[in-house]
């Protein structure tokens, strides 16, 4: 294998394996209801900008967006705003993370910083 061919697998192994990998994007009820109906995995983030905890979490989900085998697309919501949407998923303190499957909650965690546990919530939904 020339050098140019090895690059080129390079680049369609790491376009594949980002096909598959978390994708993080501000909430939109569109897009929840759009995941839900298609019985996609799809995880919420009840963040605040204010909130250390949160930005922590922040930090832990932007390590695992490149990681395969996370094949989900996580929604990050503002808790100080979005009052619906936390009476809706019973939500009483930021840095919750809710992980749901279509219309199911799979998993729900609360402060939680540790990648490895973060991960695994995440996997619940796949």
């Amino acid at each position: 294998m020339n050098f140019r061919s090895f690059v080129v697998s390079a680049l369609l192994l790491a376009t594949a394996a980002l096909s598959h990998a978390l994708e993080i994007k501000p909430y939109s009820a569109a897009e929840l209801a759009e995941t839900q109906k298609a019985n996609k995995p799809v995880a919420i983030l009840f963040h605040a900008d204010w909130c250390p905890t949160c930005r922590a979490q922040q930090q832990v989900l932007n390590t695992l967006k490149t990681e395969s085998g996370l094949d989900l697309t996580l929604l990050v919501a503002n808790y100080d705003s979005e009052r619906d949407l936390k009476k809706r998923f019973n939500v009483r303190s930021q840095s919750t993370l809710v992980i749901l499957n279509g219309q199911q909650e799979r998993h729900r965690s609360v402060g939680d910083t540790s990648a490895d546990a973060i991960r695994s919530a995440l996997k619940s939904a796949l």
